[in-house]
């Protein structure tokens, strides 16, 4: 949805997101793929840990989740920018 919503910006506003709209939409949608991908393994895999560790994973799993899926989103977000516009924008 974010890469389209970058292919569809450009051609309506030119030079809205600038020369490397193209890298910017794939930086954007790689991304939130990962960070969707990681929060449905650690959401479905966290509970289980938590259960064979003896704690309730119904009452912690929502904070840990939750915890863990921001931090971790935001390093994803930052490491798949930091790889497609490393010496172009970066």
């Amino acid at each position: 949805m974010s890469l389209w919503h970058v292919l569809t910006q450009h051609g309506i506003i030119q030079d809205f997101y600038g020369t490397h709209w193209l890298l910017i939409g794939l930086t954007v949608g790689v991304s939130l793929i990962g960070v969707v991908l990681w929060g449905t393994l650690s959401g479905s895999i966290l509970p289980v840990l938590l259960k064979k560790s003896g704690a309730d994973p119904a009452v912690s799993s929502a904070p840990f989740v939750a915890t863990l899926v921001d931090v971790t989103g935001l390093i994803i977000y930052f490491s798949v920018a930091y790889l497609f516009l490393r010496g172009i924008l970066l």
